[in-house]
């Protein structure tokens, strides 16, 4: 069969996984009310069960329901990239193909991260999974969390793995995101997944940005993309980005997934707690977040 044609662009809402208030079960309805409002927002996608979703604590059936909860709630006015990973290759391939049978637009694919693999080897897992499906596969490079460190000519060449047609860079490294942005988009259609590289990857022209503080505040977010990639206004953008950029940084500082759920909450958009082992942010945590929000409930008043 063809490889489904889906274009990624724009700012994608890293979305956390809603849970019931004692993170024993998902919460359904947290989680479309949450679809709804970023859409309604303008949010251009949806990246469910990546870090920001929890992924490594959901089962596996959990995992699967939840990429169907969030296909379903975006009900084709966003695209959805769903979240998939496994230690083994067969693992990873069941995950791509469920996402594909419920309509996933397109996957975004971490290695096995136990047991880092090479070069060779994650090239022979990439072509395996990119193989069973027909959605194109969003590479996730978090070496932080993978153990698997490229360069810039390693990354491009993933890139000519059929099917391996973006990258989520995770690696924090500003000079080798901005070879690929610049040099290699021939070869892999890189977009920033480091939050306080945000302003970076869309002012070096990045076709989009992955990016869990847009689950948060959702209409900064969306503008800062109008005015930065759309407009080219960088005066503007700069201002913009000032707030943002604090609060990027904080999450950045303490447990990032605790702090977008607690951020949540903090805007009037509950989602749960995180789950164990995992913990909520202590006091002096929280007040420090509720210093970074201010900003921003200080424009919606």
């Amino acid at each position: 069969m063809p490889r489904k044609q889906t274009r990624l662009t724009g700012i994608l809402a890293a979305v956390p996984t809603p849970f019931t208030a004692d993170g024993s079960a998902v919460d359904e309805v947290a989680l479309a009310a949450l679809v709804d409002r970023l859409v309604e927002a303008g949010i251009h996608g949806l990246v469910p069960c990546g870090t920001t979703g929890e992924f490594t604590s959901l089962s596996p059936d959990e995992h699967r329901r939840v990429i169907e909860l969030y296909v379903a709630a975006a009900a084709g006015r966003v695209p959805v990239v769903a979240g998939v990973g496994s230690m083994t290759t067969a693992g990873a391939i069941d995950l791509v193909q469920h996402s594909e049978r419920v309509g996933a637009d397109a996957v975004m694919l971490v290695p096995p991260f136990y047991d880092p693999l090479d070069f060779t080897a994650l090239k022979v897992f990439l072509s395996a999974v990119a193989a069973a499906t027909t959605l194109p596969i969003v590479y996730y490079n978090v070496p932080g969390a993978t153990g698997i460190r490229l360069d810039a000519d390693q990354i491009a060449e993933l890139g000519s793995i059929d099917g391996v047609d973006y990258l989520k860079d995770t690696s924090g490294d500003a000079v080798t995101l901005t070879d690929l942005i610049v040099s290699r988009s021939a070869d892999i259609k890189a977009f920033n997944g480091w939050d306080t590289l945000t302003f970076t990857g869309l002012a070096l022209g990045a076709e989009a940005s992955v990016w869990g503080v847009a689950g948060i505040v959702p209409e900064q977010a969306v503008a800062l993309w109008d005015t930065l990639a759309v407009k080219g206004d960088l005066g503007a953008a700069r201002e913009q980005w000032r707030d943002l950029w604090a609060l990027s940084s904080y999450l950045e500082s303490i447990s990032y997934v605790s702090g977008v759920k607690a951020a949540l909450e903090l805007v009037g958009h509950p989602v749960g707690p995180t789950r164990a082992p995992v913990q909520p942010l202590s006091v002096e945590q929280r007040a420090g977040l509720v210093a970074v929000l201010g900003p921003f409930a200080a424009a919606e008043a």
